[in-house]
């Protein structure tokens, strides 16, 4: 079981950077995304039904942790971005949550950081840290949500669209991967 668990995850974060390299919201990209997620389902579902990590030796606990920390910041990403693709589908250009990541830059290097931590708080049993990273980033981000300065090319509606799926995506990532812990 723990080698099972651990291909999975490691399965996961080598797709994880594959998915990070292709090209945001390609088709292709959407795909090893749901492929990558699909890695983290089945090694949560091998934990829950088996006994957890529960029993598992020290260092094997450590390289699970180390490498579902590392699919958590990197995977959040492609995953981002490919339910982004997915929302825009039939949106005009000026609805376009891509669009809208002009208005807010430096989206990819916040969200990382965000993942990064939510789950190590999560991992450190520390739930209420959580709540900080998100009124951390919804205080930095107000301007930019409510300026008038924003180009005529994107609504502001796709801007606050982009920040709530973006945000709600990359918490749910991160959560997820912090969970494989919890049977610990």
């Amino acid at each position: 079981m723990t080698a099972a668990v651990l291909a999975l995850v490691a399965v996961g974060f080598v797709l994880a950077v594959v998915a990070f390299i292709l090209r945001a919201g390609s088709t292709v990209e959407i795909v090893v995304t749901g492929v990558m997620l699909a890695c983290l389902v089945a090694a949560g579902v091998i934990l829950l039904f088996g006994d957890g990590v529960t029993g598992w030796r020290e260092a094997w606990w450590n390289v699970l942790l180390l490498v579902s920390g590392g699919l958590a910041v990197t995977g959040g990403g492609p995953l981002t971005t490919s339910v982004l693709a997915l929302v825009d589908r039939g949106n005009t250009r000026a609805q376009s949550t891509q669009q809208a990541g002009e208005v807010l830059r430096g989206g990819a290097l916040i969200g990382a950081l965000e993942r990064g931590a939510v789950y190590g708080s999560m991992v450190a049993g520390w739930p209420e840290g959580v709540a900080i990273v998100l009124a951390i980033k919804g205080l930095a981000r107000y301007p930019e949500l409510r300026s008038p300065d924003q180009p005529a090319s994107v609504t502001p509606q796709a801007v606050a669209e982009r920040f709530i799926i973006g945000t709600f995506t990359s918490v749910l990532w991160s959560v997820t991967c912090a969970g494989l812990l919890l049977s610990h």
